[in-house]
């Protein structure tokens, strides 16, 4: 899926502002929506307004998806991952697509003039959350560990919206099941 690349709403930059608790920085697009309409994850500029380097290019900002995330994280899965991109050359070579997709869609936009990505990519796995924004922006298949995470928190979205409906997008309506 590419992100909305037209100018975010400001619906859509209150709601992602709620979501974080602060204003967002760099932000280029929505890249993804959950099911209630919101955003769940944004597409970053490569450099902050200030000129500032930010690798990550998609950012998660749905609190509960953050939230549940952050209970596998607690849980020991990075290291889990990490450990079998040791043993499974097939799964090391699926995260280094993954790091490989990430840097040239971010290289597409501006090059920071490295090979970091973010999250760790290739060699380890340091933060789920980016993995789970790469998964979600870029579809099925192109991150592993996004995929793998995202599997096991099934239908994070089913309680509703993360976020007060005064700070939705006026044009949200929840679609049917």
């Amino acid at each position: 899926m590419s992100p909305d690349t037209d100018a975010v709403a400001e619906a859509d930059r209150a709601a992602v502002e709620a979501q974080l608790g602060r204003a967002p920085r760099g932000l280029r697009a929505v890249a993804h929506r959950c099911p209630c309409g919101l955003p769940s994850t944004v597409q970053t500029a490569p450099r902050l307004e200030d000129g500032t380097p930010f690798p990550t290019l998609y950012y998660l900002t749905c609190s509960r998806l953050c939230s549940r995330i952050g209970g596998l994280e607690a849980d020991g899965r990075m290291q889990e991952m990490t450990d079998r991109l040791e043993t499974d050359e097939q799964l090391a070579a699926a995260y280094q697509r993954a790091h490989d997709e990430y840097l040239a869609e971010r290289d597409a936009i501006e090059s920071l003039g490295t090979q970091v990505s973010a999250g760790g990519m290739p060699t380890r796995v340091k933060c789920l959350h980016v993995h789970v924004g790469h998964a979600l922006a870029a579809g099925p298949g192109v991150n592993p560990f996004g995929d793998e995470a995202l599997a096991e928190l099934g239908d994070w979205w089913r309680a509703g919206p993360c976020v007060p409906k005064d700070k939705s997008p006026a044009s949200t309506t929840r679609p049917s099941d």
